[in-house]
């Protein structure tokens, strides 16, 4: 199963680097990016756009994931910034599942490969699968198991209130009479320049954010180079070939270690389509390794407690093994 030689070594460490500066870069840029939308639009527009309480809360999520060319890594400083904004849940957890699996590249990579009927029947069950588990996490609550992500209480509320407890700052019940830092109107707050931009501001939000995941990161950037450069591709595909009745679950599984990019999604198909995979299998591949890393599991762990991540990897081994099936059994339709 693993290949041991220099080579291996050689593409292992090259994969490392690779990763760890790309998705180094590319966390601090989102990061930045998100903190500078949130500078811009109040907290209460999102959370109006991805209401729980709303269904077009969850069409939106989705349709923000679509047009976002984010892979399963790239995805999580959006997310954690839609979270700090208060976004539904649902709605949140939707944008999660669809954003790596419907992003314009893996829809555009699945067009030149397997034509316009294939592509169709993927984006339709993924949509209605990532709708599906939103709403569905939603009710059953899981919610309550996101670590804390809001932004840090202001200065004047973060220190010790007055003896009084009808006038300390974050008191439920201030008193009208006496002016607070939670009122609506502080009697000597002065309103903000919009003129000015917070630049540094934004980019000590972004590093900072960067520097909390950044542990979580090197260790799933090592286990997705270990994988990429040990592992060889012939083992995988000839364990998932038309005759295996298990190749299916197998390679939906066996995706997600892979960490399967966007940009090698066409060369990886095509190769393992030569080597005899079929159809039904390439696919449960493709959605394990898109929707799914290693990697992201990892970073996922610094917002999320257990039972979320639990059911994000239920959801897409049974996204991939779902939409393996049909379309094993659309082949002849799909040929």
């Amino acid at each position: 199963m693993f290949s041991f030689s220099t080579a291996s070594l050689q593409s292992a460490a090259s994969m490392f680097v690779f990763l760890a500066l790309e998705l180094s870069l590319l966390f601090v840029l989102i990061s930045f990016a998100v903190a500078l939308i949130q500078h811009q639009l109040p907290a209460g527009k999102v959370q109006s756009l991805l209401s729980s309480k709303k269904g077009s809360g969850y069409l939106t999520a989705a349709a923000i994931g679509s047009v976002t060319p984010f892979c399963s890594c790239s995805t999580i400083p959006m997310l954690n910034g839609l979270l700090r904004a208060g976004a539904g849940f649902g709605p949140t957890m939707t944008f999660l599942f669809v954003s790596p699996l419907l992003n314009p590249i893996v829809v555009g990579l699945l067009w030149m490969t397997f034509g316009w009927k294939v592509t169709l029947v993927y984006m339709a069950a993924t949509l209605l699968v990532s709708l599906l588990a939103g709403v569905l996490l939603e009710r059953l609550n899981f919610g309550r198991y996101v670590k804390q992500t809001a932004p840090k209480a202001s200065a004047c509320c973060s220190t010790k209130p007055s003896v009084e407890p009808e006038t300390a700052c974050c008191s439920p019940k201030p008193v009208a009479s006496k002016a607070s830092c939670c009122s609506p109107k502080p009697a000597q707050a002065a309103r903000p320049s919009k003129k000015k931009m917070p630049w540094r501001q934004l980019w000590r939000e972004a590093l900072g954010q960067f520097r909390a995941v950044f542990p979580y990161l090197m260790l799933g950037v090592a286990i997705g180079a270990f994988t990429y450069g040990f592992i060889p591709s012939e083992w995988i595909a000839a364990h998932t070939g038309n005759d295996k009745p298990l190749a299916v679950p197998l390679a939906a599984v066996a995706g997600i270690p892979l960490y399967l990019r966007a940009e090698t999604l066409i060369p990886m198909a095509s190769m393992f389509a030569l080597k005899g995979m079929g159809l039904g299998a390439l696919m449960a591949l493709i959605i394990g390794g898109a929707g799914a890393s290693l990697t992201e599991l990892i970073l996922l762990k610094a917002l999320f407690r257990k039972q979320i991540l639990v059911a994000f990897v239920v959801v897409i081994i049974g996204t991939a093994v779902s939409a393996g099936y049909l379309f094993t059994a659309l082949g002849p339709w799909l040929a």
